[in-house]
């Protein structure tokens, strides 16, 4: 019970100020003057006054509230080294079962840090959410049970946002070694084809351990996407760099890695992982058109309609035969610069297209057999048939044969009909996405002519009449050559009844040509999604054999069973707990994935340390403990002492001190008013008379 004085005055404030300032002056002018009963008009003025304050007497009925004490467990992944995570829950369910004994105390269990978003441990804006129903007079302390790398401590006491002890019990011990790979410069990005340099050194933290197995010097290995291709020596905090090739669009990634050490902290980190994004440069076609036709504007302003792609494209206007007289220098037409094309520079093209092409004398057979070898050693071809494939002129006879899937037979089929997706280019990427290809018959316009071709070579993934090839895509070398056995695409381009997808069809096999990775007919794929990771397997066979994951650091390795997604698409789904590389394999296909940040600042240093926390917990009047010195030591979980008062240190060497508070809440109030009734009056009427009494006298 608590009792206190309450006014609810009948006037305002100010004007009883006035009346109390005009009462006091009237009284002083009276003592002043020795006035008889002076005192009594005093006594009659003050009751006059109280009473119209109407004070009363409030008593409170108050219910102590607990002071309310925060036990953090640090869960971030440092914590799960060694003894760490057995020494956390021993310590903490120590703390808890300590305190919830004590009167007065509420405890408050927090598990913090477990989330790595990149930025470290965060343990105290965990602390802050726990504390965040609590008023800032109410909280008792913190206990936080932690390796002490800490990346979000508060920089000063006042910052804390309550006035309470923070107390650190430090898990580890104080003769750990650990070594690193530390990334001093890596570049987010490089054009495929381009040399980057990757920069790296090698720590070795903690007490320096004598007669190492590689000496004074580190084994460092490189790797890119799995494969080694750098190994170097280096010295302890030494900088060493590798000029390293991008070699493929999207991620090129790079592992650098150091041997483990006897009795290391953890390997988790002598390996790192620097992913630079490969870039293409503006990809470089060349368009060959052997004479005007309506199907020539759709190749032209499809691939001009691409940012990405340079393009250069040549129409025969006036083949050889075509001579009118007219002088060469009176013509306003290009010369075809056929040395330059198709000698000096054909290999800076990604693509060629020949499109309705015939010989007719333009480019001699050396250029055709150069055009062969740029596909054997890597090049991209395309060709698009025209109306008259059996020619005199036709380059299906020249240098350019063994490298065509398929020979036209020499029969123009001129019917209708509508292409159709192949049951193999339901599988392939190239055609397996076309909008209206799954309808039976496909939801698009219908072609007009198509030519008849033989071949045992390439895959058919689209067919036109009586269900011969009409599209077929083949590796030939190192290179890739299709064939569309067609020119009537640009019926799709036109809207012709409806249209066709012409520009994705065109666009997918332009890109599969050059080697675009999601269009690869065999591949395996991993990315992290949602804490998962996803395992892809694009193929045309009718089955896949199962992946084995290994996860980071070869932690361990499992065996993934896919199910078939989509045609030719299979797909398996992982948990993905750790930070790190994941690696993928089949037996003959292997990929990988890094999930979460590069370098993540959880594992930059693993080594226990007292350091970081120590500034804070000293401030607040707290304390940093290790429970323990030596790996062997017994774990030390210090006693808990609750205290009261106005004490500045709450800590010793072998306990840690709380801080109790007054706080309280109120259940219920009583208000009595001094002045109510007959009774009050009588007592002021009795001082007004007595005062008219000792005037009368």
């Amino acid at each position: 019970m608590s009792w206190s004085l309450a006014f609810d005055p009948l006037f305002p404030l100010w004007q009883l100020a006035a009346a109390g300032a005009l009462a006091l002056a009237l009284v002083l002018f009276a003592l002043w003057r020795r006035q008889p009963g002076a005192l009594l008009r005093a006594l009659a003025l003050a009751l006059l006054l109280a009473a119209l304050g109407k004070p009363s007497i409030v008593a409170e009925d108050r219910t102590p509230l607990k002071s309310v004490v925060a036990i953090v467990a640090d869960r971030s992944a440092s914590q799960s080294i060694g003894s760490r995570t057995d020494d956390t829950d021993a310590t903490v369910k120590a703390l808890v079962d300590r305190l919830k004994r004590q009167p007065g105390i509420e405890v408050r269990q927090v598990d913090a840090g477990g989330t790595d978003t990149g930025k470290g441990t965060l343990l105290f804006s965990d602390i802050a959410r726990t504390f965040s129903d609590v008023p800032p007079e109410r909280i008792a302390g913190v206990i936080a049970v932690t390796d002490g790398e800490v990346h979000d401590i508060p920089r000063d006491k006042a910052a804390l946002g309550f006035d309470a002890p923070i107390h650190a019990l430090i898990t580890g011990n104080a003769d750990e070694f650990d070594r690193r790979v530390v990334l001093v410069s890596v570049p987010k990005f490089g054009l495929v084809k381009s040399r980057q340099t990757l920069s790296f050194r090698v720590d070795q933290q903690g007490p320096v351990r004598q007669g190492l197995p590689d000496g004074d010097m580190v084994d460092v290995t490189v790797r890119r996407d799995g494969d080694v291709i750098a190994t170097l020596q280096l010295a302890p905090g030494q900088v060493g760099s590798v000029d390293v090739d991008i070699t493929h669009a999207g991620h090129n990634i790079f592992e650098i890695s150091a041997p483990v050490l006897p009795g290391e902290l953890s390997p988790v980190n002598n390996s790192e992982v620097a992913i630079v994004e490969g870039i293409r440069e503006n990809l470089r076609v060349l368009l060959v058109s052997g004479e005007p036709h309506a199907g020539e504007r759709t190749w032209r302003n499809l691939l001009k309609s691409d940012a990405s792609v340079d393009l250069v494209h040549f129409t025969i206007l006036r083949p050889p035969e075509k001579q009118d007289g007219t002088p060469i220098n009176e013509l306003s037409l290009i010369a075809f610069p056929t040395r330059e094309l198709f000698d000096e520079k054909i290999k800076q093209f990604d693509l060629i297209i020949f499109d309705r092409y015939q010989k007719r004398g333009v480019l001699p057979l050396i250029y055709f057999d150069n055009i062969a070898r740029y596909v054997a050693e890597g090049g991209a071809f395309l060709m698009a048939a025209g109306p008259d494939p059996l020619n005199p002129d036709t380059v299906y006879d020249s240098p350019l044969a063994p490298i065509l899937p398929v020979i036209p037979d020499g029969n123009v089929l001129e019917q209708p009909f509508v292409p159709t997706v192949s049951p193999l280019g339901l599988r392939h990427p190239v055609t397996r996405d076309l909008p209206g290809g799954t309808a039976n018959p496909p939801a698009w316009s219908r072609w007009f002519r198509q030519i008849e071709a033989d071949g045992d070579r390439g895959d058919r993934i689209m067919t036109g009449l009586d269900g011969k090839p009409l599209l077929v895509l083949s590796h030939e070398g190192e290179g890739r050559v299709a064939m569309l056995l067609s020119d009537q695409v640009w019926l799709w381009a036109r809207g012709f009844e409806g249209g066709g997808p012409h520009v994705e069809l065109l666009r997918n096999l332009a890109h599969w040509l050059m080697k675009e990775p999601d269009l690869e007919e065999e591949s395996l794929r991993i990315h992290g999604e949602d804490g998962n990771l996803v395992i892809e397997r694009q193929t045309l066979k009718d089955k896949v054999s199962p992946v084995t994951v290994t996860y980071p650091n070869a932690a361990k390795a499992v065996a993934a069973n896919l199910h078939e997604a989509a045609p030719g698409l299979y797909r398996a789904t992982l948990p993905a707990p750790d930070l790190g590389l994941y690696k993928a394999t089949d037996g003959t296909l292997s990929a990988l994935a890094h999930i979460g940040p590069v370098d993540p600042r959880e594992f930059q240093s693993l080594i226990s340390t007292p350091e970081p926390l120590t500034p804070l917990a000293t401030e607040t009047g707290g304390s940093v403990h290790r429970l323990r010195e030596h790996a062997d030591d017994p774990l030390q979980v210090p006693s808990v002492i609750v205290e009261s008062g106005t004490a500045t240190t709450h800590a010793g060497s072998d306990w840690i001190g709380l801080k109790t508070t007054d706080a309280y809440e109120v259940a219920g109030v009583r208000k009595t008013d001094l002045f109510v009734g007959l009774a009050s009056l009588a007592v002021l009427l009795l001082a007004i008379g007595g005062l008219w009494w000792r005037e009368g006298k």
